[in-house]
């Protein structure tokens, strides 16, 4: 049986995270979830993401493009 501080540190021990980007013409909503599926493309046991940026491109005076930069936090396989 684990104390309190001592399951939050298995837990940190066992999760990292990664810095992505996502982009979309669409929304900022599919440029979420662009940038997530594509760190689901190498990363594996996905567990939450984090919007830390938000930008976008302007053509002509109008939107051309949704940009997210994310934080996606995975959990760490087991290698014992």
């Amino acid at each position: 049986m684990f104390t309190a501080q001592q399951e939050v540190c298995y837990v940190r021990s066992h999760v990292s995270s990664h810095r992505n980007r996502g982009k979309s013409p669409d929304s900022l909503q599919q440029a979420i979830r662009n940038g997530v599926a594509r760190a689901g493309q190498t990363l594996r046991n996905l567990e939450w993401f984090e919007v830390t940026e938000i930008r976008g491109q302007i053509t002509d005076g109008a939107v051309a493009q949704f940009q997210v930069g994310l934080k996606v936090g995975f959990r760490l396989d087991d290698v014992s």
